[in-house]
């Protein structure tokens, strides 16, 4: 069954601006690292990856207090700005019913509470950038814009659209059955998305967070529900999700995609094997061996005196204001 609707709450949206002391407020991209493991390895993958691409904008990694000492001079070598931040730990009942290893994720929402940037694009640190895509920060504001979903994934099992086969990323595949009511609406994949700071929209998130019914996927339910009122999607090649190459291949261009997340099963490039499941497949193989070149390319370790600024590329002429993929009401996380 499907978990209850969250309660709007009256003072969102908000998309006024909070003052701010710089006449030019700050863009950025903003990342998020727990722990001691080998997921540093991927923010250093991904600032080199944001330099390689002549981005103009810092990236900035939120960390818990947990992350060592190494990681973090690791990361400031880099030239990435180190912020730590204070852990969010949910109800009770989210930690129960949430998936245990998402838990720790409720922790990213204090990233609205940057508000020296105007507008940040948040990437999970197992995503890398391929194509400069600086332009998603001149995006219109009061909106949260990322890529939709797929819900064909066995993680989705619980849920009653994958039970008779119906996914947002192939609407005409399986109808939405009148008796099960209006098909949820749009659903998003969290781990990337296009937001903005803002103190007011920051403490509705918390205190929201204390009554929200518990789901799943942890913080992704929890921001879907949020900010379903003001979501728009982008296509999807600003968040790859790997098992979209196999369970959609008919809506992917890998030479068009700027954005790949190594979200699936065995997909993490610095822990590849190519034995789980569909990592033996050649386009996969591609994928993994590109961010690895990124990597490992010393030129690309950041040099503070040859640091620059990059003009940004015209979001007319990168993003259409209407995405060519057809958005229709999906599945929400139920």
């Amino acid at each position: 069954m499907a978990p209850p609707e969250l309660p709007v709450v009256d003072a969102f949206p908000v998309v006024g601006k909070i003052p701010t002391v710089d006449s030019d407020p700050k863009k950025g991209y903003v990342t998020f690292l727990a722990g001691n493991g080998d997921y540093v390895k991927g923010v250093v993958g991904l600032a080199k990856g944001l330099r390689k691409v002549k981005s103009a904008y810092p990236l900035v990694v939120a960390i818990l207090p947990d992350v060592p000492e190494d990681h973090r001079e690791l990361l400031r070598s880099q030239g990435c700005i180190v912020r730590e931040i204070e852990p969010i730990y949910p109800p009770s009942n989210q930690i129960q019913f949430a998936m245990a290893y998402y838990v720790i994720n409720y922790s990213k929402l204090r990233i609205w509470n940057f508000l020296e940037y105007s507008k940040m694009v948040y990437l999970d640190a197992d995503i890398q950038v391929y194509e400069n895509i600086d332009h998603l920060l001149d995006t219109p504001d009061g909106y949260f814009y990322a890529v939709m979903d797929c819900f064909c994934e066995k993680t989705w099992s619980h849920s009653p659209q994958y039970s008779i086969g119906y996914c947002q990323q192939c609407p005409d595949k399986v109808t939405w059955p009148a008796e099960m009511g209006s098909p949820p609406p749009l659903y998003f994949n969290a781990g990337f998305f296009v937001y903005e700071p803002n103190k007011i929209t920051y403490e509705n998130l918390l205190e929201t967070l204390k009554i929200t019914p518990p789901t799943p996927f942890a913080e992704q339910d929890f921001l879907n529900m949020f900010f379903n009122p003001i979501y728009k999607p982008i296509p999807p090649v600003y968040n790859l999700v790997l098992a979209m190459l196999w369970r959609h291949p008919e809506n992917i261009h890998l030479e068009e995609t700027k954005v790949v997340h190594y979200c699936a099963a065995g997909s993490k490039p610095w822990r590849y094997t190519g034995k789980e499941d569909n990592m033996d497949r050649e386009d996969i193989k591609v994928l993994v061996k590109k961010w690895w070149d990124v990597y490992d390319d010393e030129s690309l370790d950041f040099k503070a005196e040859e640091e620059e600024k990059f003009s940004k590329p015209s979001i007319l002429a990168s993003m259409p204001d209407q995405p060519a993929v057809a958005y229709i009401p999906a599945p929400s996380a139920a």
